[in-house]
């Protein structure tokens, strides 16, 4: 081990006492030394001449250990490296060195800082003593040299994971207000892959996947490359290192124990630990919460009531469960909304009384905010709090009666769905008890997808009214209905036509040119916000003038949001309140839900009740059930 050697020594003889040719020798022999050894270079150059010979220079402080006995970046460059550049420029190799160094020290503090939230991404976060960081260089300075290699590997792998979880984070509470489910939302990457798709073309999407798939990787090599050059550089530099964490984990203590913070925020940290511990308290929780929704699930209040009595205060009558997609309280409690909302249903209740119908609003508490309609929708029927994923396949692979089931159990209804949100396989609509399901591919429309939107909201309700409710001498008819003209990103939105008109929806392709561009209206949250209201507007309206235009003594509309929108929108509120209303022609029927206590008119008073949206079907049950009418 001559090389091995050579590097403990103290000073010694120059290359021109040993009769070496400048270079060669040391060259040679580090260009065959292990690469752990090649690391030692950077140290060197600090005695290197201007003319690129060595000159004999006193050891750096710790390079007797440094050097021989661990130096840790594997493929360093040795001062012959990157095809001899370094031998002829040493200060500018030096240069990059050093700068590399640092940016390595910075992405390892940048990966230990970062939050896991848009909204704290400031500079006061990355301004903390970050308690993993300290424990992590007490660490790799007492292993051997083997495991703390193996060691600096590990947490670079795991920084960098961590780094791409805390970006994935970053999008769900931007969109679901809520972090990603370890568990539970993988399935959810697929629905945002389509959402692009559908958004952006098949292009956009494929480009969208392929980025996203070089980031992750370019994440976890960059974050494992810093991590193990940071620590070669405490290694070689060990006392100083040493000291200087002994340094910072007592003033870590002392910050926590005094309290001390920059800018709001404790100068003393665990965030980074804390946000790893929530996640495993998450997963267990998850586990546990599979058992508690399989006790829930099999109490059902109705589950021995013969059909003849069930929903006997409905009979006759075409009752319609109308969702709005993302028809959330903002829309009416914003004050940027607030004004032309009013006028909206305002006009819409004038416009429904004048028709001869009354209506009835109140709120419902959503299990989701943001996008997961399909977890709204189940809760609203099934009479369970759906609140993930596990809890949807449990639902959907269950005999569990929802709502529509108790409708076709009666044998008194044909029940339908109108889904022109769904364009493949849905095989869970089974589940929902629905006798015939229209999708976007069998409503009759051969106009253009509005971004997300593949059917807009008028044209939806006049197919229901062309392939079911128009239809003479049918049976009454229990139809879910989704709206999902109000979907993100709410560019373009369709506007009011003449019913007359609709035809078989060419006409939309004008509609959709006179539309706002999606890519330019989310530059400006303004202008998000403007399209949202608009969007909503519209599917109150296509709803309304329905009302007007095709129902009558026996039709019973209930329409409600299924989830508050994106936080874009709601601007920082927590809330996950969406409106619910009745509308009626016929006054028995509001009769039997006064004791709700809903507000007159289609919006619903701020202090009007609130329920959870779990809470709707058996009160609905019950006040249409033969007792309610006694």
């Amino acid at each position: 081990m001559p090389l091995f050697t050579r590097s403990r020594q103290l000073p010694g003889p120059t290359a021109e006492s040993t009769g070496s040719t400048p270079g060669a020798q040391g060259d040679s022999a580090k260009a065959d030394a292990p690469d752990t050894e090649r690391d030692a270079a950077p140290a060197a150059d600090a005695s290197t001449a201007p003319d690129g010979k060595p000159e004999p220079a006193a050891a750096p402080e710790g390079a007797a250990t440094s050097v021989g006995e661990d130096d840790d970046t594997p493929g360093s460059p040795t001062r012959a490296g990157w095809f001899g550049w370094r031998r002829r420029h040493p200060r500018a190799a030096r240069g990059v060195t050093v700068g590399t160094t640092v940016l390595a020290g910075a992405l390892v503090l940048f990966a230990l800082l970062m939050p896991n939230r848009l909204e704290r991404l400031h500079i006061e976060a990355f301004l903390r003593l970050p308690a993993e960081g300290i424990l992590l260089a007490t660490l790799l300075l007492a292993l051997p040299p083997r495991p703390r290699r193996i060691t600096a590997v590990a947490a670079g792998v795991l920084l960098g994971l961590l780094t791409v979880l805390k970006f994935v984070d970053m999008g769900f509470y931007q969109v679901l207000a809520r972090p990603f489910d370890l568990v539970l939302d993988w399935i959810l990457l697929d629905d945002a892959a389509e959402f692009v798709r559908e958004s952006f073309g098949r292009s956009g999407q494929v480009l969208a996947v392929i980025g996203v798939i070089v980031l992750f990787l370019a994440v976890l090599v960059l974050m494992t490359l810093a991590m193990v050059r940071v620590t070669h550089l405490m290694v070689r530099h060990r006392h100083t290192a040493t000291r200087t964490t002994i340094v910072l984990g007592l003033a870590w203590i002392t910050c926590v124990t005094l309290g001390v913070q920059v800018g709001g925020a404790k100068l003393a940290t665990r965030g980074t630990a804390q946000m790893v511990e929530n996640r495993v308290k998450a997963v267990r929780a998850g586990i546990a919460d599979a058992r508690v929704f399989e006790k829930q699930a099999a109490v059902d209040a109705f589950a021995d009531t013969p059909p003849d009595q069930l929903l006997t205060g409905l009979r006759g009558k075409d009752v319609l469960f109308t969702f709005i997609e993302s028809y959330g309280r903002v829309a009416i409690d914003d004050p940027a909304m607030a004004g032309p909302m009013d006028a909206a249903l305002k006009e819409g209740t004038d416009r429904l009384k004048a028709a001869g119908f009354a209506s009835r609003s109140g709120w419902l508490k959503s299990p989701v905010t943001g996008a997961g309609s399909w977890l709204a929708h189940s809760t609203f029927l099934s009479g369970l709090w759906i609140k993930n994923q596990q809890r949807y396949r449990s639902l959907t692979t269950s005999d569990r009666m929802t709502l529509t089931k108790y409708f076709r159990k009666t044998g008194d209804w044909r029940t339908v769905g109108i889904v022109p949100g769904v364009r493949r396989a849905w095989p869970e609509g089974k589940f929902f008890g629905l006798d015939h399901i229209y999708d976007s591919e069998h409503l009759g429309y051969h106009g253009p997808y509005f971004s997300w939107t593949p059917v807009p909201d008028q044209f939806s309700l006049e197919a229901f009214e062309r392939l079911e409710h128009g239809k003479k001498d049918r049976r009454p008819i229990m139809a879910e209905i989704i709206l999902a003209s109000s979907h993100n990103p709410w560019s373009p939105v369709a506007r009011m036509i003449d019913w007359e008109d609709l035809g078989d929806g060419s006409v939309f392709h004008e509609i959709k040119k006179e539309g706002t561009d999606p890519k330019e209206v989310w530059k400006d949250p303004e202008k998000v916000r403007t399209e949202y209201r608009r969007a909503i507007e519209y599917s109150l309206r296509s709803l309304t003038e329905w009302m007007e235009r095709y129902g009558d003594e026996d039709t019973v509309l209930v329409f409600l949001g299924d989830h508050q929108p994106v936080p874009a929108v709601t601007a920082g509120s927590r809330s996950k309140d969406v409106p619910v209303t009745i509308v009626a022609r016929d006054k028995k029927v509001l009769d039997r839900v006064a004791d709700w206590n809903w507000t007159e008119g289609l919006k619903p008073a701020p202090h009007a009740p609130r329920w959870g949206m779990d809470k709707f079907r058996d009160r609905f049950m019950t006040a249409y059930g033969p007792q309610a009418g006694r």
